[in-house]
């Protein structure tokens, strides 16, 4: 199917590298290094395609909602459309604080901050604009996304201090190949609508996981902190990334979205970005 990417961005420029090239076309605000056929469009101002789309097309969406809920972005993005099928790129924080337990895509929407809400408000609409167009919608929940250039590293060598693990909650996240590779997944016609948690299955802490990346590039890992002296030292928003316990169930990626992630082990996806691979 052909697929136009929205947003050419960290992930976007994954997705538009796995698709073959005249298979794929990326809408993007500013200029993107790539060898596929990228469109100059701006979802906060253009009122239409920078192209004619006809027959059979997909969208991918990987843009985050802008101002409060509903999104503008989509709201504006949408009845520019006609696709026979759109992947949605959303977060897993739309669980909210789960107390450590595990989660599901049939688990309650309960999001604990701000920028998890304008989610769950962006795939409410998405999910009623599917619904009167007979549009197949596929929502991928995604936890934290990381791959070369996101692996703290800055962070690291300044010596900035983690939660200590004994404190520190589930970890889910995922390598941003294995999403993009999610995303793809999700754009054939053998896919059914519906929701995806995706994520590596591991679930070590972000403490555990800042350290590994310490280990590999032979820097101290970073000084641990107990959690009283963290919510004093931490800013309001790292300390509602922090405080969201919850371990996300990827058992339908794998055995309907039919994707195993190539990197179930942190350590080695992080040598693997740590190459530049």
């Amino acid at each position: 199917m052909f697929t136009v990417v929205a947003g050419t961005g960290y992930t976007g420029r994954r997705i538009l590298s796995l698709l073959p090239a005249d298979s794929v076309v990326g809408l993007s605000r500013s200029a993107v290094d790539t060898d596929r056929d990228v469109h100059r469009f701006d979802l906060d101002t253009d009122t239409a395609l920078p192209l004619e789309l006809s027959g059979g097309y997909g969208v991918i969406y990987t843009v985050p909602p802008a101002g409060d809920p509903p999104d503008a972005r989509l709201q504006r993005f949408l009845p520019m459309l006609s696709p026979e099928r759109f992947v949605y790129i959303s977060t897993t924080g739309v669980y909210g604080d789960c107390g450590g337990a595990t989660v599901d895509e049939s688990s309650e929407l309960r999001p604990s901050n701000s920028r998890s809400a304008r989610r769950v408000a962006a795939e409410g609409l998405l999910e009623d604009w599917a619904r009167q167009r007979g549009t197949a919608l596929v929502i991928i929940r995604a936890p934290g996304i990381y791959g070369p250039g996101r692996l703290g590293v800055e962070r690291i060598r300044q010596g900035i201090p983690v939660l200590a693990d004994q404190d520190a909650n589930p970890g889910n996240r995922i390598h941003v190949e294995d999403l993009a590779r999610c995303c793809v997944a999700a754009m054939s016609k053998d896919t059914p609508a519906g929701v995806f948690n995706v994520g590596d299955g591991d679930h070590r802490s972000s403490t555990a996981f800042t350290s590994e990346v310490a280990r590999q590039l032979q820097l101290p890992a970073p000084p641990q902190i107990r959690l009283a002296e963290a919510r004093e030292q931490f800013s309001r928003e790292r300390m509602a990334f922090l405080s969201d316990s919850r371990v996300v169930d990827t058992r339908k990626m794998r055995e309907i979205l039919d994707v195993t992630p190539l990197y179930v082990d942190p350590a080695e996806g992080i040598r693997a970005s740590l190459s530049g691979d």
